[in-house]
């Protein structure tokens, strides 16, 4: 029995990085796709597997017959219908969330519905604003009040060009021995900046359509790189929208990095921050304290979890 990270999964086949540092195709072991998993991919790139080898024609493959606990993942629902949800990565240090106002554009919901997939696990998240090398005055000024909403609640922000060399010097230091994970909508420049990291690498990139203004998948599957510096970056499919999973609806408001600390301050401990008389957090939207963009976003999946449940 062999040890090993998967790199790569297509559904069907998973690249597995043994402890040797060799590869080897693998497949799932008989009904282990289905048995207790409600995900429609049980086994997702970072995650830790044991193997055995067999001998198929003339090669040998790789069965997975054991995933190791994870220690965090991030998990959306499923387009498909079939399954409840997809997990995109797992046993990650960081994710790196890319933001573009346009070209394609990321709206805050977007944002914050991901922000709590990833507060929900204790995930740290860096909002990367890219392609500040396109925009115009107005642009900028746009730009500027997405990125003052999140850096002033605390988040790491950067603005950057995918083509600037100072940029790619910094953002390269920060994933120093870490797993992390690029994120975001189709064409907001995951995989270019992921090129200009490692040109070696060669990532396959599209150009944005001009008939609906949002990018193409050219990253079909989620797949993990090792660069210098133990870095390990996970590229992932454009993803178009985020329905929320696997989350406590009453510990919401503390996946609201803002809100958290304001709980103890409203009159009533279980205060949902909706309707409730003296609940602070609605004394410090009243107040401008808290974004109204981000309080939105609260009450929309505060409203969409209790439809589902």
């Amino acid at each position: 029995m062999r040890k090993g990270l998967v790199y790569k999964s297509t559904g069907i086949w998973y690249k597995v990085k043994d402890l040797n540092n060799t590869f080897f195709e693998c497949r799932i072991k008989g009904n282990f796709k289905t048995k207790n998993i409600k995900s429609t991919n049980p086994i997702a790139v970072g995650d830790k597997v044991s193997f055995s080898l067999i001998d198929e024609g003339n090669r040998k493959i790789g069965i997975i017959n054991k995933i190791f606990k994870r220690d965090n993942y991030i998990i959306r629902k499923s387009v498909k219908l079939s399954k409840e949800s997809h997990i995109i990565a797992s046993n990650i240090d960081q994710v790196f969330l890319f933001i573009t106002l346009n070209n394609p554009p990321t709206s805050y919901n977007f944002i914050d519905r991901f922000l709590v997939a990833a507060e929900a696990f204790k995930i740290k998240v860096i909002l990367i604003f890219n392609k500040i090398d396109t925009y115009s005055k107005n642009d900028f000024e746009d730009i500027e009040k997405i990125y003052k909403t999140y850096k002033s609640i605390n988040y790491d922000c950067y603005k950057i060009s995918s083509f600037s060399i100072p940029d790619i010097v910094k953002i390269k230091k920060i994933m120093n021995r870490k797993v992390n994970m690029f994120c975001g909508h189709s064409g907001v420049g995951k995989s270019t900046l992921l090129n200009s990291i490692s040109p070696n690498l060669n990532v396959k990139t599209s150009k944005i359509s001009e008939v609906n203004n949002s990018g193409k998948h050219t990253t079909t599957f989620a797949e993990m790189f090792d660069l210098e510096n133990q870095i390990r970056i996970i590229d992932t499919p454009g993803i178009k929208g985020f329905g929320l999973v696997d989350f406590d609806n009453d510990k919401l408001s503390d996946y609201f990095v803002e809100f958290s600390h304001l709980k103890e301050y409203c009159k009533f401990k279980d205060c949902n921050h909706i309707n409730e008389p003296n609940c602070m957090v609605k004394k410090k939207l009243d107040q401008k304290a808290i974004s109204a963009s981000r309080y939105k976003s609260y009450i929309d999946l505060h409203f969409e979890s209790k439809k589902y449940r």
